[in-house]
């Protein structure tokens, strides 16, 4: 967390907070006037007179993290009344006077209170303390579960229910469609109460409480409404990926239509998307440019030595006359997606081929992954 501010309205408070800015450098710094060393100015602090509590609201707007050398109790006393959820709210963390204890205090997880308490309390020699149930019994974090992979929630109104099924040791199921396997994140094994199936379907032949579904596939009406959704949380990870193909100069608008309705028909989630890969004489095209931006998905090419590596399952002699490659969307597909088989063949639909594959860790490298010559390139402004 780069956007943090750190507060103090204490000489000693001032001291920390100076020592920890050497470590955190990228950190603004807000103290009273009163305890100036001159050279505020120069390093470009801030000071100020008065209460802290009347700053609180521009820095709940304007910082992603708040570290503040303030009792617990008069920090929660000043930011209850601008507190929304957790959602918007900053990380907030306190430290006492004698930089002892780093305080996780608000948005520990979803605004990542906790992660900044331990760097702050790394950074001082200090103690962290966090009360975040899941944090503490080392278990799933329910509301940022599988977050540092890039997956989303896409139904998040059961998120207290199924967080309690994880901490009270509730029968829970995990599904696990797609996406990473490695999110376990501790030493110890999985408990017990916590099942893991690789279907919705298996799912219904089990006990639980609570679930928690990660798949890249619209869910179907019959589970959608049934009783896996009594009580689930939905995570969308990033596993499709998208060749595609298209005539110079095509819109936007026709692209998109042809993304969104295909994996409508393919009952694919877009949400799961990870982005759009192509051939390198398309890295310049406007209409792919515009739909990656407006999603934030990566925008990968690759070269025609690059696709024609590639085993596809329709090579065309004309698209190599006029690229130099006997295919786009199937390879470029199957290259960032790192596999050899697709869930969609190439289909074209107006001025835009498309195909899709699904990346899915399952350990096993394509054929052509051997070869180490094959790389992509890839505008870092449509990266997520």
């Amino acid at each position: 967390m780069d956007n943090v501010v750190l507060v103090a309205i204490t000489k000693h408070g001032v001291q920390l907070i100076r020592e920890l800015k050497e470590k955190m450098p990228t950190a603004d710094v807000y103290y009273m006037r009163k305890f100036a060393y001159g050279d505020e100015e120069e390093k470009g602090f801030t000071l100020f007179d008065g209460s802290i509590r009347l700053l609180l609201p521009d820095m709940f707007a304007k910082y992603d993290g708040i570290v503040s050398v303030i009792s617990l109790g008069a920090m929660v006393r000043m930011i209850g009344p601008i507190m929304k959820n957790k959602k918007v709210d900053p990380a907030v963390v306190c430290v006492d006077d004698r930089g002892q204890f780093a305080i996780s205090v608000l948005s520990g997880h979803v605004g990542g209170a906790n992660d900044l308490t331990n760097l702050v309390a790394e950074k001082l020699g200090a103690l962290p303390v966090i009360t975040t149930a899941s944090d503490v019994q080392k278990t799933i974090p329910v509301d940022i579960f599988g977050r540092d992979f890039g997956w989303t929630i896409e139904d998040d109104a059961h998120i207290v229910t199924a967080s309690a099924s994880v901490v009270n040791e509730e029968p829970l199921v995990v599904v696990q469609e797609a996406g990473e396997r490695n999110w376990w994140k501790h030493e110890r094994a999985i408990p017990a109460h916590i099942q893991v199936v690789d279907s919705c379907e298996e799912a219904l032949k089990r006990e639980f409480k609570a679930a928690l579904v990660i798949t890249d596939r619209i869910i179907p009406e019959h589970l959608a409404t049934g009783p896996l959704s009594k009580n689930w949380v939905i995570y969308r990870p990033k596993t499709i990926h998208l060749g595609i193909g298209c005539n110079r100069g095509t819109s936007a608008e026709e692209i998109e239509e042809v993304i969104v309705s295909t994996l409508a028909e393919q009952q694919l989630s877009l949400q799961s998307v990870k982005g759009i890969s192509t051939i390198e004489l398309k890295k310049d095209e406007e209409g792919l440019l515009e739909v990656c931006k407006k999603y934030g998905w990566e925008f990968t090419w690759y070269a025609p030595d690059q696709l024609n590596a590639v085993l596809i399952e329709n090579p065309s002699e004309t698209v190599f006359k006029f690229t130099g490659a006997y295919g786009v969307s199937e390879p470029a597909a199957k290259l960032s997606a790192s596999t050899d088989t697709l869930l969609l063949e190439k289909k074209k639909n107006g001025n835009v081929t498309i195909s899709i594959a699904r990346k899915t860790f399952d350990g096993r490298e394509p054929k052509w992954q051997q070869d180490k010559s094959i790389s992509s390139e890839q505008d870092p402004a449509m990266s997520n």
